[in-house]
């Protein structure tokens, strides 16, 4: 698959000169083209700002000091082949940076893994409070379906008296975990796994148990927007109705959690499909700033 850029932009080289051209440039054309935003940013005005600072090597947080500034041909080029990728290949915006963000937290991404994204992330700001009252009582913690490993270093800074296990059933999405984890310099709290959901983990049990696994409905997969047919489909699928990996999760967690252990689990916007196949469980929904109903939470006793 090529990344050069379509002729049309390479005309847009030639004639647009500044950061202020390049960016009206990269807000029309992906209104356009209708892109799909959803791995990051959730608008063409956003997602273009930072295509266009990273592309330019300049500070994230700053626009309006460069906007008038002109632009060598070299980085004209550049951004032609970014607007080529973004628009005509519809790859997602942390794809082809090679980064992508959970707040504050920058993680390495490529196609061996999922956009990092999670409703999750905002309940580890609080440390799970008030389902976990002492943050120092959180020895061990595990995480399923790790991906690139962003939940699993998210949980080493909420808790750091926690050592920290991330298991995936991806050897190669393993990797790029491995990669974020020696960049936050935790290669000896977070030690990552390949396995299928608990079963390398032989004995071991947890104060702390999350999981965003894959959840994406059968009907849903087919209907998914070409952006995310970018991602790996295994970190997506979830079967008929999308809770193939959580009704394993949920059955096998109890023998992994400490007594007073919780787990805590993502399925996105299929609270209905979770309680339809889970109705015997007294599931606690929690809230974020950005989601309700798409996390939920069960304590140890209340397992199967």
């Amino acid at each position: 698959m090529s990344s050069q850029p379509d002729m049309t932009a390479l005309a847009a080289v030639d004639e647009l000169c500044t950061v202020q051209d390049w960016l009206r440039y990269f807000v029309s054309r992906s209104n356009a083209a209708g892109l799909f935003f959803g791995h990051g940013s959730d608008n063409a005005w956003d997602e273009s700002v930072y295509l266009l600072l990273h592309t330019l090597h300049l500070p994230l947080d700053r626009l309006e000091p460069f906007l008038p500034a002109r632009l060598l041909r070299s980085e004209r080029e550049a951004l032609a082949a970014v607007l080529h990728q973004r628009v005509e290949q519809r790859r997602p915006a942390a794809y082809i940076t090679g980064e992508a963000w959970l707040g504050e937290f920058r993680f390495r991404v490529d196609e061996r893994v999922i956009v990092p994204r999670s409703y999750i992330a905002e309940l580890l700001r609080d440390q799970f409070a008030p389902w976990i009252d002492d943050p120092a009582r959180i020895h061990r913690a595990l995480d399923l379906c790790t991906g690139s490993g962003c939940l699993a270093i998210l949980l080493a800074h909420a808790f750091p008296d926690a050592d920290v296990d991330a298991i995936d059933l991806s050897a190669a999405a393993l990797e790029v975990a491995q990669q974020n984890i020696a960049d936050y310099g935790l290669a000896d709290r977070v030690h990552t796994q390949t396995g299928d959901l608990f079963a390398a983990l032989g004995g071991r049990r947890y104060d702390l148990i999350i999981s965003n696994p894959p959840y994406v409905t059968l009907q849903a997969m087919s209907e998914l927007p070409q952006e995310y047919r970018h991602e790996p489909a295994m970190a997506l699928a979830a079967g008929e109705d999308g809770m193939d990996l959580v009704r394993r999760i949920v059955c096998d967690a109890a023998r992994h959690l400490e007594p007073g252990g919780i787990l805590v689990v993502e399925v996105g916007h299929n609270r209905a499909q979770a309680e339809t196949a889970l109705p015997d469980l007294p599931l606690l929904w929690l809230d974020t700033e950005s989601s309700s109903g798409s996390v939920f939470v069960l304590e140890q006793s209340q397992l199967p």
